[in-house]
């Protein structure tokens, strides 16, 4: 017995709770350039808001009998005198109404509160978001903000704020994806790589060269409108000429504005053949400005069979295709510009590779997104 009358009270108490709430009705939603139609857009809001549970929403079966009743035409009853109007029909405390429309990256949504019995309108939300297909989880922030509740602050980074730097330095951004692009070395390493003929130490290869591989991204300090970050790329080129050219630049970088421009500088490291010799400037081995490596150093021809004479040439080392594998060391400069499409980064970059033998000069390109807490 105490149990009924304790479920008695409670409904009881729970039933005077919900009249005490002001009654709101929600007809269409006008919706412009997305795919959800303006009835189904009134459905989202109309469903957000019974979440949210400040109001008594009025079921839509019973809007739907009451309109058509009155031939209201909901797909043209957005302003506010047929809102207010129909409101009086429905017998209900408030109207909610407003639009949703994407306009180029932006998706735009508005709500307004109408008071039915003085017809003002009580409350104003306009918020712009990313174009992203997550309209529900907009209209679920819109919905909280113009009711005065506080919006799942993650949801708000991902729709609303997503450009906009994390402040604290004790957070990292990690941005990794592929990259990929060209590269052209020039002067005398050059004319090495290009030469076809590998007697003379040449690679017979492509005087540009494709390249692909990995960036990896990690942001270590967010200041505003200024970010620094380290960069590691690992890139294969070389392939369209037969050849297997890895390399592994770690970059320092710094980026001004909301992903504008960039800056980057560090060195690079690449696995090469090179080999020792020298160039036969006196024409002793035949003909002048020849390479020959260190081995082919012949003293008894040079001297047409006289006593043997040491090689009087500078021995140094240079690129050839018949020398050993070792590790060439480098300088990368490099400037870019990040575009963005929502949650995805398309870095843009020209770099540059000062050598004395000969610079190497490139383009890259990539696309990465920002991995974020996903949001139920």
């Amino acid at each position: 017995m105490k149990t009924k009358t304790t479920i008695a009270a409670f409904l009881l108490i729970t039933g005077m709770f919900a009249q005490n709430k002001p009654s709101i009705a929600v007809l269409n939603i006008d919706s412009k350039g997305i795919i959800n139609t303006s009835e189904e857009m009134g459905f989202f809001v109309r469903l957000e808001l019974e979440k949210t549970g400040v109001y008594s929403v009025m079921d839509k079966y019973e809007v739907s009998e009451v309109v058509k009743a009155n031939t209201v035409d909901l797909n043209n009853c957005y302003s506010k005198t047929c809102l207010v109007n129909t409101g009086k029909l429905l017998k209900v405390d408030k109207m909610l109404t407003g639009s949703i429309e994407r306009f180029e990256e932006k998706v735009i949504v508005s709500l307004r509160i109408i008071d039915v019995a003085s017809g003002v309108i009580e409350k104003n939300e306009s918020t712009e978001y990313l174009n992203l297909p997550e309209i529900q989880k907009m209209v679920r922030v819109s919905v909280k903000k113009i009711v005065g509740l506080e919006p799942d602050p993650m949801m708000v980074k991902l729709l609303i704020d997503y450009d906009v730097p994390v402040e604290s330095p004790k957070n990292t951004l990690r941005l990794n994806g592929p990259r990929m692009g060209f590269s052209s070395t020039l002067g005398k390493a050059g004319e090495i790589l290009s030469n076809p003929d590998k007697n003379k130490g040449g690679f017979d290869m492509f005087p540009v060269n494709f390249q692909f591989g990995w960036q990896q991204e990690v942001q270590y300090i967010s200041a505003g409108n200024f970010q620094a970050l380290i960069e590691n790329i690992f890139l294969i080129g070389g392939l369209e000429s037969g050849k297997f050219v890895p390399s592994y630049t770690p970059l320092l970088g710094f980026r001004f504005g909301k992903g504008a421009w960039e800056f980057g500088f560090g060195p690079t490291f690449r696995l090469v053949k090179k080999a020792n010799g020298f160039y036969d400037t006196e024409g002793l081995m035949g003909k002048k400005g020849e390479w020959y490596l260190q081995n082919q150093w012949n003293p008894n021809d040079s001297l047409g069979g006289a006593s043997p004479r040491s090689n009087p040439y500078v021995i140094e080392s240079r690129l050839d295709s018949r020398g050993n594998t070792e590790i060439s060391t480098g300088l990368v400069i490099a400037v870019g510009k990040t575009f963005r499409s929502g949650y995805l980064n398309i870095p843009v970059n020209i770099y540059v590779a000062p050598r004395k033998d000969g610079t190497t000069v490139g383009a890259m390109i990539g696309f990465n997104i920002q991995k974020k807490k996903r949001v139920q």
